[in-house]
């Protein structure tokens, strides 16, 4: 199947458990942030896979396999061939679609609405050069409320010819952020809780946001009732103060560990803005390094 859309509903995944070009990925991960400041816990979400998930599902571990186990910051986007060994041992590749969907972003969080887990496995999927994939909106929560089945039963996939080309376009380091700064034609958008926006909560180190970026919540995007993203004309009503939208601007989304930020950044690309780029660092990094400014106005 080519060209599946970017995000895809219960019932569109339903029907197509049964396909043999269709690779079902689990990319659950689970954080839990502390009441006040400080850094917040992740742990791999493997245990909860094999304790139930989608049919046929397979489990992508974000924190151990997908990232890079040398990288001084969590989740840094892994080398390119630690990437296509691990990405097809889980059967991506030629002549297959991916749907990826995780169990929801932060640990008892339920106003916080989103598959960012999901979204984060999705853009790293697109910067190696794989785009046939979508995300399942409303994940997991949504697939049981609605009564479909679960397993523990562990799937698996015959190991997939990932043969692509990485597209650098899509990623973004602290020196791209450092020079849209003062670059009109780049709007930094920060997908983090206004709290930490302003710098009232310290969670990295330095409080703020990166100066000049706007700040658009991950968290805020999706319908409490249904679980799903809020319609076209809603999300633009959200992103279009920023200037986010703007076709001739490129966007740069950040977060603190570049797992939110592909939220955002995918919601973007639902409404039509293609030149989205995620700052794999995100605060995680920037805060660490006292040469780069932060601001909290």
């Amino acid at each position: 199947m080519n060209n599946v859309p970017l995000f895809v509903s219960t019932d569109w995944l339903a029907e197509r458990l049964e396909d043999p070009e269709l690779r079902l990925l689990d990319a659950t991960t689970f954080l839990k942030q502390p009441k006040g400041d400080g850094y917040y816990d992740v742990w791999s979400g493997k245990e909860a896979y094999e304790e139930e998930h989608i049919p046929g599902a397979v489990f992508a571990d974000l924190k151990n396999d997908l990232s890079d186990p040398d990288a001084p910051h969590p989740f840094t986007h892994p080398s390119r061939e630690r990437f296509v060994e691990k990405i097809s041992e889980l059967g991506v590749g030629e002549g297959t679609y991916v749907v990826v969907y995780d169990r929801g972003a932060v640990v008892n969080a339920p106003e916080v609405i989103a598959s960012d887990w999901a979204s984060r496995l999705a853009w790293q999927l697109k910067y190696e050069g794989f785009d046939n994939v979508a995300v399942l909106d409303g994940g997991l929560g949504k697939w049981k409320e609605e009564g479909r089945p679960v397993t523990e039963e562990p799937g698996s996939y015959p190991e997939g010819n990932f043969n692509t080309r990485r597209n650098p376009e899509l990623f973004a380091d602290k020196d791209d952020v450092l020079n849209a700064i003062d670059d009109d034609s780049v709007v930094i958008l920060d997908s983090l809780a206004p709290q930490n926006y302003h710098g009232e909560v310290d969670t990295y180190g330095r409080p703020g946001h990166i100066p000049g970026s706007r700040n658009v919540f991950f968290g805020a995007l999706s319908d409490p009732e249904t679980q799903e993203l809020y319609d076209d004309a809603k999300l633009k009503k959200i992103f279009e103060e920023t200037g986010a939208l703007d076709p001739d601007k490129k966007v740069i989304t950040y977060c603190g560990s570049a797992i939110a930020a592909t939220w955002t950044g995918l919601a973007l690309n639902k409404l039509g803005q293609d030149n989205v780029t995620v700052y794999d660092g995100s605060l995680t990094e920037w805060t660490q390094d006292d040469s780069l400014p932060m601001e909290t106005e």
